[in-house]
């Protein structure tokens, strides 16, 4: 079995905040983290223990070095290591340093690109307008690559220009692209419309909608997206072939909650989930992870093979997204937009959770309610609720039957 990967940033600040906030209803701080460990997958309590004391420490619960301080020591650490590299640039800069006089343009770009691997570009460049030598490291990359185009440099003016409006005016952010572009044209800024609804669609901009319903599937129709690999065929003959993703909303005190899944379709498993209150990448991105880690838990380092199938939302066919599962060899698939059953399992299975757990057990007061009981859920779900659709086992049992038969040792001839 493979080495476990160290556990992602997210997930233990979740397992902390879980613990703490369910002590009250164990008999010790210890059975908590026990529970809290055990349904998350950690699988070392005492990790989980020196997380919750540090956590005291940032909070003034607990004397010791709070995670500032420790950052500090690493920051000094840190300024000590770029001192100590910037002497040796200058070291490597002294042949055309001692004469005093500015050396040449190409000179100093093929000082830089000589030793850019070495040192990287921006340190260089640092350290030499430091002596008296400023040279930018736009200067450097302008000169060994081509130059962008007038459209390129033109976008990247009203990209700046409309950040710095809807930062001057945040009311000015419930713009969309025909009243941002009667605002820059009152402004005296001679644009195209079409050029600024174009550039909402790239940067992923909106403005005010009036819905009378959380729509979690929003299509971008300037987003390269994968092909149809599923054709709504939701079946497997073994685990890992075939993952299915989306994600639902839930109406809380405080604001919408947004919940991600990930299912494992042979055995009906939820392999990563993630509770969040903005509907963006980092929501699907956050719950692959989680996915990923679950299953390097078992032992499977590698995914390839495996279709992640999920709908045309924006925020699945983003190319953070998308390259997260080329990184892991997963083959991307996204169902065809305007068909109702493009993704009907995972909806199927988030109808579940909104039917045992979401309406019966409401009103929720805000993410970290939603989420303390999600995870209950998700664990019930995983080891105690028997399917239908898997002969009535529980996902766990389905995939220990799998591996067990497949374990078996065969006779030999």
């Amino acid at each position: 079995m493979a080495r476990p990967s160290k556990y992602p940033t997210e997930l233990r600040e979740r397992a902390v905040r879980m613990a703490m906030e369910s002590r009250q209803d164990y008999p010790h701080e210890a059975a908590a983290i026990r529970s809290v460990a055990a349904k998350l997958g950690i699988t070392s309590t005492e990790s989980l223990r020196k997380w919750i004391r540090q956590a005291e420490i940032d909070g003034g619960v607990r004397p010791g070095k709070t995670s500032e301080e420790i950052a500090e020591i690493k920051s000094l650490k840190k300024e000590v290591a770029e001192l100590r590299r910037a002497d040796e640039i200058l070291k490597a800069a002294s042949g055309f340093l001692r004469g005093g006089a500015r050396p040449p343009q190409q000179v100093l770009i093929d000082f830089i690109a000589d030793h850019r691997g070495e040192f990287g570009v921006e340190p260089i460049c640092r350290v030499l307008a430091e002596h008296g030598i400023k040279v930018a490291p736009s200067t450097f990359y302008e000169a060994v690559s081509r130059r962008p185009s007038k459209r390129v440099l033109r976008d990247a003016e009203l990209v700046a220009l409309i950040e710095s409006e809807r930062a001057r005016q945040k009311l000015l952010a419930r713009f969309g692209a025909r009243k941002m572009w009667l605002h820059l044209r009152g402004k005296g800024h001679d644009v195209a419309r079409c050029t600024i609804e174009r550039l909402y669609r790239e940067q992923g901009w909106v403005g005010a909608l009036r819905l009378k319903k959380v729509r979690t599937t929003i299509g971008d129709p300037a987003a390269a997206r994968p092909g149809d690999l599923v054709d709504r065929q939701f079946w497997a003959s073994r685990p890992d072939q075939l993952w299915v993703a989306d994600f639902t909303y839930v109406a809380t005190w405080s604001g919408t909650v947004y919940v991600a899944f990930v299912f494992n379709v042979f055995s009906r498993r939820i392999v990563g989930w993630r509770a969040a209150t903005q509907m963006t990448t980092d929501l699907v991105l956050d719950t692959l992870e989680h996915a990923i880690w679950t299953r390097q838990q078992a032992g499977i380092t590698h995914l390839s093979g495996l279709i992640h199938h999920t709908d045309a939302g924006s925020q699945y066919v983003s190319f953070a997204f998308t390259q997260r599962l080329v990184d892991e060899g997963v083959d991307p698939s996204v169902g065809s937009v305007g068909d109702a059953y493009d993704n009907a399992l995972a909806e199927s299975q988030i109808g579940l959770y909104k039917a045992e757990l979401i309406r019966p057990e409401g009103p929720w007061r805000g993410v970290e309610h939603v989420e303390l009981e999600t995870l209950n859920w998700v664990d019930f779900f995983n080891h105690e609720r028997p399917h239908e659709s898997l002969d009535d086992l529980t996902p766990m049992a389905a995939e220990e039957l799998h591996y067990a038969a497949k374990n078996e040792l065969k006779p030999t001839g």
